[in-house]
């Protein structure tokens, strides 16, 4: 009996111990301190996209800083320099640059402010073809997964990222729309500006990895990509996910798999605690400053699926439109009254109602005013774009 009590008093001691810790790049940034985050990948043969944002402390509100007017270059071994150029919102970015895949690459950046960083210079390392991207269908949702295989057992780490996309429908169908030309009428929509079928995107924000290295074949099969719960609306009609796989150097697993530790696995004493990353950039102007990055290089691999909805269990996936209804926006004065316009479409000149269609009671032969309802339950691009996607296919 006293050995339990030992045990029990040593756990509660344990959690009475537990104190929050803040690492010291996020509250440096809320003393006025921020550092910069490298994100990308040089690619001797695709897009070369690289992304420089600045840290914020947890309290913060703001999303993410990105850092502007920079100048951006891949540096070679062999002394070589090629330019990235400023696409916004904190992206660099240069397409094709033909590199040689026996070189080693790194990146050089010179901030609006004048300071220099620079990464290291790293060897290409490609990733392999993805053998397949596949879906089971769980009790509550689906699980979808990768295979992949380096026949010269060369690869051994891998990273995977993707980015989904979905279709979707607004509550109504609008055939008309508030014209500013003739200003303030209603006219009819035409059919290429309908608002009532959007797609919506969502790019991953977890750390996928895996590796062959402890294995005797480069062989990574039923890999997890990514779980899709049965009452997601990403799956109510018809869904596509585009999944990359990237090759990675033992040291830039390494540094992913402590980034993956830091922030996915923490909440109790037992789990990993919060530690400094090494990355692989630093700051030339000032040595002692931190920087938060790894910077690779190689080419990517992707595949594409869809996922139907008639190949899915009769799940009843959430409806963000449940709460919408129709109301009837009737003229205030009868058809021919002078103003009787303005006066009747209120509620749709003040953006409260988007109008649906002409309203006519059975047995009327005039319009006596329209259907409305709120514009987020008619128009489909507050939440996405009526732009059908180049690789969207039909059922």
């Amino acid at each position: 009996m006293k050995k339990y009590l030992y045990i029990i008093l040593l756990f509660l001691a344990a959690l009475g111990c537990r104190k929050l810790y803040n690492p010291p790049v996020i509250t440096s940034s809320g003393n006025g301190k921020s550092y910069l985050v490298v994100e990308g990948m040089i690619s001797p043969r695709d897009s070369t996209i690289i992304r420089l944002s600045r840290t914020v402390p947890l309290s913060s509100t703001l999303g993410v800083r990105p850092e502007l007017g920079a100048s951006v270059s891949v540096i070679s071994d062999g002394g070589s320099s090629y330019v990235l150029h400023e696409t916004g919102n904190g992206y660099y970015t240069a397409f094709g640059l033909g590199l040689s895949e026996a070189g080693k690459y790194g990146l050089r950046i010179i901030t609006a402010e004048g300071k220099t960083y620079q990464s290291d210079l790293v060897p290409v390392k490609n990733s392999p073809p993805i053998d397949s991207v596949y879906y089971e269908v769980k009790t509550n949702g689906v699980q979808i997964y990768a295979d992949t295989h380096d026949p010269t057992n060369s690869t051994k780490y891998y990273r995977w990222d993707f980015n989904d996309t979905y279709i979707y429908q607004s509550a109504f169908y609008s055939f008309d729309y508030l014209s500013t030309s003739p200003f303030d009428t209603v006219l009819i929509r035409p059919r290429g500006n309908q608002v009532n079928t959007c797609w919506r995107g969502d790019q991953n924000t977890d750390i996928i990895l895996n590796s062959s290295a402890k294995l005797s074949r480069d062989i990574i099969t039923k890999n997890p990509i990514t779980f899709i719960p049965s009452t997601s609306e990403k799956i109510g009609n018809r869904y596509s996910i585009l999944v990359k796989q990237y090759g990675l150097t033992q040291d830039a697993f390494n540094y992913y798999q402590q980034l993956q530790k830091n922030t996915e696995q923490l909440g109790t004493i037992f789990d990993p605690q919060p530690s400094q990353i090494p990355g692989n950039v630093r700051c030339l102007t000032n040595p002692a400053e931190t920087v938060i990055g790894y910077i690779t290089a190689g080419n990517a691999t992707q595949a594409r699926i869809f996922i139907d909805i008639r190949n899915l269990p009769a799940w009843l996936p959430d409806n963000p439109y449940a709460g919408c209804r129709l109301d009837t926006d009737l003229f205030a004065r009868p058809e021919g009254t002078a103003d009787y316009l303005n006066e009747v479409q209120e509620y749709i000149y003040t953006g409260v109602h988007m109008p649906i269609a002409g309203y006519e009671p059975p047995g009327s032969t005039r319009v006596l005013g329209y259907t409305a309802s709120d514009p987020s339950c008619v128009d489909c691009t507050l939440r996405g774009t009526n732009e059908r996607p180049g690789f969207w296919t039909d059922q």
